[in-house]
């Protein structure tokens, strides 16, 4: 099989540090097309890459020109333009969260089926060393049962990162959706999902805007959850951690306590019951700051699955479970209840 023909719709800073570069360095892959409603963005991008600019998604999607797509754009286009790629006969790769309500997903999900082609949804947490070796020792039964964990993602907003800052779709409700529970939040309930190997079954959940005056959207997120056999813990979302990063998981069983993430040397630290502890330098978790985890690996496993012919680790009913958990905590939040997930 020739090189898979991929095209990159919308050229922001994800599609610029992680999808862009880790196709360009994939060797199964040739850049075809990048398309941006902003046409110098999209040209400034395909001039580094030699690709083909397009300013409708719609056009590129009915070229013919490309194998698979990557879907970057802000949170309420996922849908839409995901199935209208599916349709087209192309494969996708969707960025978080999957889409803004179950409904879109499930469509996405159809699409998906009736064509026969590939949908793949970029929970990258997945895919850190750290996180994966966690999973092994869960699975192996080295941790006995599980009773608890938390976890947190949060960092100081998009702004600083995003190409358009503070004026960004990030913050404006109608096309985000949804704020840090979507952009973080979501991560941290798919890495959950995969480590404990369970769904969740009930949430509760505090949501609020008090960090970014200029946001429609909410920027910090407290939620707890429980899962199906009964393992309880707490999920942090936030918008407002003003100095370092915080990526950390804990998961608390009966044996040891796994600490994902939180010392800076060892991404992994097992502390047994027995007081003997051993710590894992597995490498950085991919973040914006230096020295971060290069490859998320997305890229990497959506290529294999295309070329392969086999289901995506993450595919669209993966991105949906996870989805879901989000919209029960939005639930929670509105109506000051329990809700079901």
């Amino acid at each position: 099989m020739g090189k898979l023909k991929v095209g990159v719709i919308g050229c922001g800073s994800i599609a610029q540090h992680r999808h862009l570069p880790e196709y360009a360095m994939n060797q199964n892959v040739q850049i075809i097309a990048v398309c941006d409603i902003v046409e110098e963005r999209a040209q400034e991008v395909a001039e580094k890459y030699g690709a083909k600019v397009y300013t409708s998604y719609e056009e590129l999607l009915q070229s013919g020109e490309v194998d698979a797509v990557s879907v970057c754009t802000p949170n309420y286009l996922h849908a839409p333009i995901s199935i209208i790629a599916l349709n087209a006969g192309v494969h996708v790769l969707c960025e978080k969260p999957i889409a803004t309500s179950k409904e879109e997903a499930q469509a996405m999900i159809e699409s998906a089926e009736k064509s026969g082609k590939k949908l793949m949804v970029a929970h990258n947490q997945r895919f850190v060393p750290s996180h994966q070796k966690a999973r092994q020792l869960i699975e192996n039964g080295e941790l006995g049962k599980i009773y608890s964990f938390r976890t947190a993602f949060g960092h100081g907003g998009p702004e600083g990162w995003s190409v358009e800052g503070k004026e960004g779709w990030f913050f404006q409700k109608e096309k985000a959706f949804i704020g840090a529970m979507g952009d973080l939040g979501v991560h941290k309930t798919d890495l959950l999902r995969y480590l404990l190997g369970e769904e969740f079954v009930e949430v509760g959940a505090f949501i609020e805007t008090s960090a970014k005056d200029f946001a429609n959207v909410d920027d910090n997120a407290v939620c707890v959850l429980k899962t199906e056999s009964g393992i309880i813990g707490t999920l942090a979302a936030s918008w407002s951690y003003v100095s370092k990063e915080d990526n950390s998981t804990i998961i608390y069983g009966e044996k040891a306590i796994l600490r994902l993430e939180e010392d800076p040397t060892y991404s992994l630290v097992v502390q047994y019951a027995t007081g003997e502890s051993v710590n894992y330098k597995l490498g950085k978790i991919q973040s914006n700051e230096n020295g971060g985890q290069v490859n998320s690996h997305i890229v990497e496993q959506f290529v294999e699955s295309v070329v392969q012919e086999k289901e995506p680790p993450v595919n669209g009913e993966e991105g949906m479970k996870s989805l879901e958990v989000i919209l029960a905590a939005l639930r929670s939040n509105e109506t000051k209840q329990i809700t079901r997930v």
